[in-house]
């Protein structure tokens, strides 16, 4: 991304987060009234404290690429804010997380009580916006993505400090986890914006290579990206055990001897920073992070091919923003 696609993008991104925040503050001021204060206070910390907002941006791009562009896309968009958050809210009482994005973790701040039952009231606020907005088919594809992910968590706490995880398995996991709602992003928003099959299948392939390129990316930040970007502590993953792809390369690089001082680490104390940094830099070595980096790269030039179809016609602002939030997604630091 060069820096004129960078500026255009920004531009894009500070424009659009404007109306989406102002769609989700009145949508909250009508669905709230007469709710406990708490509510209001723990979605209001929640929602908009930072954040890419990704997810909404997607669907306000394909559907405008498909050919809609109205009030009530915001209000549609708004939905996968809240599904988002309310996953990030319910993932840091799981992990007991003190941070996210640089400050105190909802459940930290206000409770685990009231983080689970705020997560719970933005998972059924999204399903209803989407129903309404999106009709039976786009809640369908939704709750199709919701339920994946709940299964790609049991799957990665079954693989926990496993050596013998395959990347086929690792992929299956973040393909639940995090492309399958992506994917179900960007195919709502082209079935709101009117598409064809074709039109959608392009766009739905294109956001589940977006996503899974987005899970690796994310897998190599947790080892080597500044916490004080990230807004979260490093080396998350390999004090929680994950079996990420790098991890995965790096074992499939690695002669016996490495191999058993990868596994034998692993068993360690994870949380001793001696640990971790070995670990680390054993894997880089292996050349785990260079491999996983290329294959990210891989799949968000399959992203960007997904689009060819929209080649000749649609919104040509809106193919340029689909292709600039490909290349940031390899660019960020966050």
């Amino acid at each position: 991304m060069n820096q004129a696609e960078l500026s255009a993008f920004k531009q894009f991104v500070d424009r659009e987060g404007v109306l989406l925040e102002g769609a989700a503050r009145e949508d909250l001021a009508g669905v709230l009234q007469g709710c406990d204060p708490v509510l209001g206070e723990v979605l209001e910390y929640a929602l908009f404290g930072g954040g890419k907002r990704i997810r909404p941006l997607l669907a306000i791009l394909a559907a405008r690429i498909c050919g809609r562009n109205d009030r009530e896309l915001y209000r549609l968009a708004v939905a996968f804010e809240y599904l988002h958050v309310a996953t990030l809210v319910h993932d840091d009482v799981i992990d007991n997380a003190r941070q996210r994005r640089g400050r105190d973790a909802v459940g930290h701040r206000f409770g685990m009580a009231a983080a689970i039952l705020a997560g719970d009231w933005l998972h059924a606020r999204s399903m209803h916006l989407v129903g309404r907005y999106a009709g039976p088919r786009g809640l369908d594809i939704f709750c199709h993505s919701t339920a994946g992910m709940v299964d790609g968590e049991f799957l990665q706490l079954r693989y926990v400090a496993d050596p013998e995880v395959t990347e086929e398995q690792y992929f299956s996991v973040i393909h639940r986890k995090t492309a399958l709602l992506i994917a179900s992003t960007c195919e709502i928003g082209a079935l709101f914006g009117g598409a064809g099959k074709k039109q959608q299948l392009s766009l739905a392939l294109y956001g589940d290579r977006l996503g899974t390129a987005f899970q690796v990316i994310d897998d190599l930040l947790d080892y080597q990206g500044d916490s004080a970007a990230t807004g979260k502590a490093i080396g998350n993953d390999f004090v929680e055990g994950k079996m990420t792809l790098p991890l995965i390369r790096a074992f499939a690089a690695a002669g016996r001897e490495d191999r058993d001082v990868l596994a034998s680490l692993l068993r360690q104390d994870r949380t001793d920073p001696a640990v971790q940094a070995r670990f680390s830099g054993l894997v880089d070595a292996l050349g785990g992070f260079s491999s996983a980096r290329q294959s990210a790269e891989q799949m968000v030039g399959e992203a960007v091919s997904a689009l060819d179809v929209f080649a000749r016609g649609g919104n040509p602002e809106s193919l340029a923003m689909l292709k600039a939030l490909a290349g940031y997604v390899l660019a960020r630091d966050k």
